[in-house]
């Protein structure tokens, strides 16, 4: 918001004032979703349920973020205190230098162009909280000049591990064990160093991002989760937490928990321009 003013010798000038929004301490924080985007007539957005219960379960407001201009996306920010990056088919393998596979199934570009321009804001001006889940742990990955196994079975055809199962979500959750890191965020968290984790996954981290560090691996040494360093709660999980809640419960708490402390938007400092 612009003010105009004169000074002493009639000189005109401007002040920007910044607004800070301060929330109450015992509101909840309000949770920002991504969406699945398919085609049709008309297209569809969509989320499974349990990702969105499972912020509600750990005490956030989740609200549903479709596909939106950047203009609507910046508004937006000064109302959410945290992110969560869902699960769904892949990003093009061009976004990290890379020619597709014909085991690559993508994303709607819709969604794909949405997702990135969302990560970017938000890493580049918040300090929000971002939880990835599946492909959300990849988009981070991605977002930050990393790349992607395109396909595990093809990179590692001898490897013991099942990632995915045919049936998909149709059966009760598949899983697997990792191993975690304890001395990292994750670690503090589940204060363990071995997780048997709900999983459904063909593609994982290759090349690290810029500022990411491995903080939980698969007995065939594929990469399972990932934090930021130098920046507040921010984790990707190859896993899916969300179909596992009392599993995962702190996981979930912990993140609403950071988002909580965001009540405070951080505003840019008072601007003035003097013209003669």
């Amino acid at each position: 918001m612009l003010f105009s003013e004169k000074d002493v010798h009639g000189r005109l000038y401007e002040i920007a004032i910044f607004e800070i929004v301060l929330y109450p301490e015992n509101m909840k924080p309000i949770i920002g979703i991504n969406l699945d985007v398919t085609g049709g007539s008309p297209p569809q957005a969509a989320i499974q349920s349990t990702y969105f219960e499972a912020v509600q379960k750990a005490g956030g407001i989740p609200v549903l973020l479709p596909p939106m201009p950047d203009s609507d996306l910046d508004d937006l920010f000064r109302s959410l205190q945290g992110l969560m990056l869902i699960g769904g088919l892949d990003y093009c393998p061009t976004k990290y230098g890379e020619q597709a596979s014909s085991l690559v199934e993508l994303c709607d570009p819709r969604r794909e162009d949405f997702d990135f321009r969302l990560i970017d804001r938000t890493i580049s001006r918040t300090d929000m909280p971002i939880l990835g889940i599946c492909a959300g742990a990849q988009l981070l990955n991605i977002a930050l000049g990393g790349s992607l196994i395109q396909d595990i079975n093809s990179e590692l055809p001898d490897t013991q591990v099942v990632h995915t199962i045919n049936a998909g979500w149709q059966a009760n959750p598949h899983k697997h064990p990792i191993n975690l890191k304890l001395s990292s965020q994750l670690g503090k968290i589940y204060k363990s160093d071995r997780l048997n984790v709900p999983t459904s996954h063909h593609q994982s981290v290759k090349k690290l991002g810029q500022g990411l560090i491995a903080v939980a691996h698969a007995d065939d040494g594929i990469i399972e989760a990932i934090e930021l360093e130098g920046r507040p709660f921010t984790i990707g999980v190859q896993w899916h937490p969300e179909r596992d809640f009392e599993g995962n419960a702190d996981l979930f708490k912990h993140f609403v928990q950071a988002a909580s402390r965001m009540h405070v938007q951080k505003a840019p400092s008072t601007s003035a321009k003097l013209s003669s």
